[in-house]
């Protein structure tokens, strides 16, 4: 089904990660790959069992961005560029954002431009300490794209989002976690151990609680304190309503530990 893409299902079936299976152009992005990871976040956050998704890549590259010989292989126009990020970015980037189940990026190398947000973008990032993140769009005469312009200021603030833009700086994992760009950072020979353990609890989570969680989060920056506020209220009497809401009342009246389902 997929050619650009291998997933593999862990825990039961409960987590999904899309592998960039393309090692030898170090996971660099085409139309092809673009269109199965929208595949893939599309078909999978639709299965009941899954509760948790993940994007990694193969080799020694988390992903170096765009390929560049996909684009020359189109005829330019005007607006060929245009239309490609319409066509196959920018519904991913809103697919990722817009999922009701989290979904992590495991940055297993370094991450280049729309490589980079491709991690970016994520719920959250965890991060090899060889990894590093660069915006590298400026190196030919670019601007950030794949929600680069969005997501960076909202992540670092203006002062640093526009030094990491302007620059294409290289980023080492270690100081990108102190940023704040991304939420975790692990060494390399501790990567695998250390991500599964976050990416098993999350698979085991109260998952409609997390998807609730992130339609809060990304409407804050656009609401009033007073809408942010109404909105909490809407949202948290639906979480109240999901029997993983009843499972964690009896649980911690029983001592016991939750098991949720995501129901």
């Amino acid at each position: 089904m997929y050619q650009e893409i291998e997933i593999e299902e862990y825990f039961d079936g409960k987590l999904a990660i899309a592998y960039l299976n393309q090692p030898q152009s170090f996971n660099s992005l085409n139309r092809t790959m673009l269109k199965e990871l929208y595949q893939f976040v599309d078909a999978y956050e639709g299965k009941e069992h899954i509760r948790c998704l993940a994007i990694s890549g193969r080799g020694k590259a988390f992903c170096s961005g765009q390929n560049l010989k996909d684009i020359l292989d189109v005829n330019l126009s005007e607006d060929t560029i245009a239309s490609i990020m319409n066509d196959y970015y920018n519904p991913l980037v809103k697919k990722i954002a817009e999922s009701p189940k989290p979904i992590i990026s495991l940055v297993n190398g370094p991450a280049v431009g729309a490589g980079a947000m491709l991690a970016l973008i994520c719920d959250f990032s965890i991060a090899t300490e060889s990894a590093y993140f660069s915006q590298a769009f400026v190196n030919i005469g670019l601007i950030p794209d794949t929600g680069g312009t969005y997501f960076l200021p909202r992540l670092l603030g203006r002062q640093m989002a526009n030094y990491l833009a302007f620059t294409g700086v290289k980023v080492s994992a270690s100081e990108a976690l102190q940023l704040g760009l991304i939420a975790k950072v692990f060494p390399d020979e501790d990567f695998e151990s250390q991500s599964f353990e976050i990416l098993e609890q999350l698979s085991n989570a109260p998952t409609l609680a997390i998807g609730l969680m992130k339609r809060a989060m990304s409407m804050s920056s656009q609401n009033t304190l007073d809408a942010q506020l109404s909105l909490e209220s809407e949202l948290q009497q639906m979480a109240s309503e999901t029997q993983d809401f009843k499972e964690g009342v009896n649980a911690f009246l029983e001592k016991r530990k939750p098991v949720y389902r995501g129901e």
